[in-house]
C-alpha cells in the first residue's frame, strides 16, 4: 500500500463492524489479550463495547481501508460510561464464566496504573491487520495522533500489552512508568508515558 494514497478519518458509529474485526485481528496473538480471552470471539465482543463506547469522543481513528485503528479517550473523559461500567461484570460473566474474576482483576490493575495527577490522552487501543503489518500504518498512525495531540501540548499515556511493542512506542517518545502483571503473574503489562511537548 502506498503511503501517498493512505488517508486517515474519524471513525463514525456506522464503523464499528469493520474496526472491531480490524482490531480483534490485531490482537488475536497478543500474549496478554490472548491470555485474558483464550476464545478470541470472546475479544472481538468486549472490543466492540470498548469501542462503541469510545465513538461519543472524535477521537477513534481509522487509516486506510481500516488497515490500522486507534482508539483514544481524550483528557477528562472516560473509556467507559458510569451504566457501561455496570455492564462490565455481567459480560465478563457471560463470555468467560469462573474466569471473569481474574479478568475483573486485571482490568482493575488497568485502572490503578493510570496516572491520575494530569489531564492526558489515553491511547486505549492501537492496532494494525494482520493483512497490511510491516508497512508502517500503525505506527504511521500513531504519529499522527501524537501530532495532534502536541498541539495542545498535552501528554499522553497507554499500556503496552506486548513487549514486542515497548521499543516502538519509545522510538514515539513514551517511557515507561510502571508495570503490572496479569493477576496469575505470567504477563506483564509496560505502562508508558510522554510528555506534553
Amino acid at each position: 500500500m502506498n503511503d501517498a494514497h493512505v488517508s486517515t478519518r474519524v471513525a463514525t458509529e456506522v464503523d464499528v463492524d469493520r474496526l472491531s474485526s480490524t482490531l480483534w485481528a490485531a490482537f488475536f496473538e497478543d500474549p496478554l489479550w490472548s491470555w485474558a480471552f483464550p476464545n478470541r470471539d470472546q475479544l472481538e465482543v468486549w472490543w466492540r463495547f470498548l469501542i462503541t463506547s469510545a465513538l461519543r469522543y472524535p477521537w477513534v481513528w481509522i487509516r486506510g481501508d481500516f488497515a490500522a485503528a486507534a482508539v483514544w479517550i481524550p483528557p477528562g473523559g472516560s473509556e467507559l460510561t458510569a451504566q457501561e461500567e455496570d455492564r462490565v461484570e455481567p459480560l465478563l460473566e457471560d463470555l468467560l464464566g469462573g474466569r471473569s474474576a481474574e479478568v475483573m482483576q486485571l482490568l482493575e490493575r488497568f485502572d490503578a496504573s493510570r496516572p491520575t495527577d494530569e489531564p492526558h490522552y489515553y491511547l486505549s487501543l492501537l492496532g494494525t491487520h494482520p493483512d497490511f503489518r510491516g508497512q508502517g500504518l500503525g505506527m504511521d498512525l500513531l504519529a499522527e495522533n501524537l501530532a495532534r495531540i502536541d498541539e495542545e501540548a498535552m501528554p499522553a499515556y497507554l499500556e503496552s500489552s506486548n513487549p514486542a511493542n515497548n521499543e516502538r512506542y519509545e522510538d514515539a517518545g513514551f517511557r515507561r512508568v510502571g508495570e503490572f502483571s496479569t493477576p496469575d503473574g505470567s504477563r506483564m503489562v509496560a505502562a508508558m508515558w510522554r510528555p506534553a511537548r
